[in-house]
């Protein structure tokens, strides 16, 4: 059975498919290496054919995924807190320190069936499925498609960048005012518009500042690069940051808010979270530490 077919436009050079379908079906593949296993198990097909991930495409070719009749997942009881949910789709708020799908058992995919209820619709997806990706150590808004319909048009609403994203971290420095991150990450035009909303004295950074973040594209740790290169990285982050992480605090990185159209109804939904306390506390832990050692 097809679970999702595109036809390829606007092609400026010609591009390798696995990069072609990594980029445009994370609403069904949302990491490298389920793309990779897709490939592998021989669910991508180029004009009709078995695709090989070395395939070049060209203009006017058509790039299909097919359903794979053998998966089966497993049931990882993890209770997620659900912010909506009907028959076409739910909203959940993902825990910090699980991937959202992958090639092992705790993960938010073998989650899904645990916490939300099947949909009874002709064109149920045979269990509810994410729409799109979140970082493992990212806290916050994910969308869950439960039919086929859901599926597609969530999906075509990420690729043509209509849902809204706002995200919040904490990072190293004082970065102050308002602008737009514009660095290409992996050879990709990549946008981020970012604001400051405070800053703090602090012992272990000298400054300290909590930031709104909003990607205008959904490059692999698209935001975690640009800060990075902008030399404020985000506190957590050890793969782009050389500083030891705060040991159990993680990542301060979280999407708190999403806005898009509903698959079915076309109603326009936002959904919003709360800033994690964690992000107070370690605001209150750096001022105490610096009106202890530096006043």
């Amino acid at each position: 059975m097809i679970i999702r077919q595109i036809k390829v436009e606007g092609l400026l050079d010609r591009a390798r498919i696995s990069d072609y379908v990594f980029e445009y079906f994370t609403s069904n593949l949302p990491s490298k290496s389920s793309v990779k296993k897709a490939f592998k198990k021989k669910l991508i097909l180029l004009n009709n054919q078995i695709a090989q991930s070395g395939n070049l495409l060209s203009e006017g070719d058509m790039v299909t995924l097919v359903e794979d009749a053998t998966t089966q997942y497993k049931d990882f009881a993890l209770d997620l807190e659900i912010i909506f949910e009907d028959e076409y789709m739910a909203v959940i708020n993902k825990p910090a320190g699980y991937s959202v799908s992958g090639n092992f058992f705790k993960t938010i995919q073998n989650a899904l069936s645990h916490n939300i209820k099947a949909s009874t619709l002709d064109d149920a997806l045979s269990i509810p499925r994410p729409v799109h990706r979140l970082d493992k150590l990212t806290s916050g808004v994910l969308l869950i498609a439960k039919t086929r319909r859901a599926q597609i048009s969530l999906g075509l609403q990420f690729e043509n960048q209509e849902v809204s994203k706002t995200y919040y971290a904490l990072v190293k420095g004082e970065l102050i005012g308002e602008g737009e991150f514009d660095s290409a990450v992996d050879g990709q035009i990549a946008y981020t518009y970012y604001k400051s909303l405070r800053v703090e004295k602090s012992l272990s950074y000298e400054k300290v500042s909590l930031i709104e973040l909003k990607p205008k594209t959904g490059r692999t740790h698209q935001l975690r690069i640009h800060l990075a290169m902008a030399e404020h990285p985000i506190i957590g982050d050890y793969v782009h940051d050389n500083e030891k992480v705060l040991k159990g605090k993680g990542l301060f990185l979280s999407a708190c808010k999403i806005a898009f159209n509903h698959p079915e109804t076309d109603e326009v939904l936002s959904f919003e979270l709360a800033i994690p306390n964690k992000y107070d506390s370690l605001f209150e832990r750096e001022l105490k530490r610096w009106e202890k050692f530096k006043a």
